[in-house]
């Protein structure tokens, strides 16, 4: 085929195949991970149960962040793997094993008797959840262009908002399941088992509807298609690199996405900081019965699902690639509400500043997941978004998870809000660190420091 009918426009009946398996491909990442949300921290909704059985806030904080943990550094080292594998097999894999743990947990009773065990479970659990982010961020990059990748990473990044906000009445609803029925276990297991099962279910769609590259299909690159290049040369990202150069000389090299994920860190903190202590926090202070606290929980996600299409929006159409600014303005009115959700007393206002955290806080990690992968070259990006997972979980959502069960238990609530709005702060100023950075920006000085080296190399 002439290089010129590859263009969009050229040739009507490569376009339409290319919009029908794009479109396929973009609901099975969006569907599928989603359905990792069903299936990652459903546990926070079964911890006032496990708290009636005699756990601290302190203990379970600790077993919680198991996941945190394990899925940092399963980000990372399985992006590495993702980077050389076919998304349509990894993706659903990782969300399978999720399931199956799910209902091994809910339906063993000796893997909930003590914290060390339910670590090591959690910790297998967050390990598998590492496998949904890093071939949705590859799987991004080889279907959409750079003109078009701010809007449609956003619409894809709510499908953790679409998980989340299910999650909660979906496992509530598990739980009512169990105690109807009367078994001989905790009702809160139900939290588990009917989240595992549907999960399994999505693992299946979301095989049969994503692809892996459009080459596979006959396509051109999407550069190509869209005739939209990142580099100066107008060349196409599609050099292979072994493990050790997509390493050294793609990612860790990068300073620019170093700070990113720094940024990560602190945002995660207020993520989960906010969201997996609402139920807690709610029914021991404010008295609100789980059904109620589950309910602000998906709240969150929906305004977290308005907030990231918005601002993926205000980012494509007013800051293009500048997309720290808009990740600036959102975390400062983060912040704002952060600080009144913390230290209001009055439940109608809490409830609105808890939405409106949600409707601030994920725009925020929408744009770091696209600066990360974004900063590096395209057969690099799943690494790069495994590290920005590796800092975020490993230390952020840890943080969020045993580190501020720890401050409540030793020094009240107040100890633990303290870390999120400090957070929240820190995070409006890396982000303003960025104000002026693009990836062409990134990406070129990426290139300088590699011909340098190759140069080196060849003398």
């Amino acid at each position: 085929m002439d290089a010129t009918k590859r263009v969009r426009g050229k040739d009507p009946a490569l376009d339409s195949k290319y919009k029908r398996l794009r479109i396929e491909t973009f609901i099975g990442i969006f569907i599928g991970y989603a359905g990792y949300y069903l299936v990652r921290n459903n546990f926070s909704i079964a911890m006032p149960g496990l708290i009636k059985e005699g756990f601290s806030k302190g203990q379970l904080g600790l077993a919680f962040s198991a996941v945190s943990i394990a899925y940092g550094l399963s980000k990372f080292f399985m992006a590495t793997v993702s980077d050389h594998s076919k998304p349509q097999i990894f993706l659903p894999l990782g969300l399978l094993m999720a399931a199956l743990i799910n209902l091994i947990f809910g339906f063993v009773p000796a893997l909930r008797t003590n914290v060390a065990t339910m670590f090591v479970v959690l910790f297998a659990l967050g390990w598998v959840n590492g496998m949904g982010w890093p071939p949705s961020g590859r799987t991004l990059v080889y279907w959409f262009s750079t003109k078009e990748r701010g809007t449609a990473t956003s619409i894809w990044n709510c499908a953790h908002n679409v998980g989340g906000a299910v999650m909660a009445p979906l496992a509530t609803a598990g739980i009512g399941m169990i105690a109807t029925l009367n078994l001989a276990m905790p009702s809160y297991t139900g939290a588990f088992i009917l989240n595992g099962f549907v999960a399994l279910a999505i693992a299946v769609i979301a095989f049969l509807l994503i692809k892996n590259n459009p080459k596979d299909y006959g396509l051109p690159a999407i550069e190509e298609w869209q005739d939209d290049y990142v580099t100066k040369d107008k060349t196409v990202q599609e050099e292979k690199y072994d493990t050790k150069e997509l390493l050294f000389h793609h990612v860790l090299n990068n300073p620019w996405l170093w700070v990113v994920a720094i940024t990560d860190v602190f945002c995660y903190v207020v993520r989960y900081g906010v969201q997996n202590w609402i139920p807690t926090y709610m029914e021991q202070v404010h008295h609100i019965p789980l059904s109620s606290s589950a309910a602000l929980y998906m709240w969150f996600e929906i305004a977290g699902v308005i907030g990231t299409l918005i601002t993926g929006w205000i980012t494509d159409k007013f800051f293009k690639e500048h997309r720290g600014r808009m990740g600036a303005i959102d975390m400062l009115l983060c912040t704002v509400f952060v600080a009144i959700y913390i230290s209001s007393k009055n439940i109608a206002v809490i409830n609105f500043a808890v939405i409106a955290i949600g409707f601030f806080i994920y725009g925020p990690l929408t744009l770091i997941s696209l600066e990360a992968i974004e900063f590096v070259d395209k057969n690099a990006a799943g690494t790069a978004a495994g590290l920005t997972g590796l800092c975020s979980y490993l230390i952020g959502s840890f943080s969020a998870n045993a580190i501020l069960g720890w401050l409540a238990d030793t020094f009240g609530w107040g100890g633990g809000f303290a870390m999120i709005l400090g957070s929240a702060v820190i995070a409006v100023v890396l982000f303003a660190v960025t104000w002026n950075v693009t990836s062409q920006h990134v990406l070129d000085l990426q290139m300088t420091k590699l011909n340098k080296w190759k140069a080196q190399q060849n003398k």
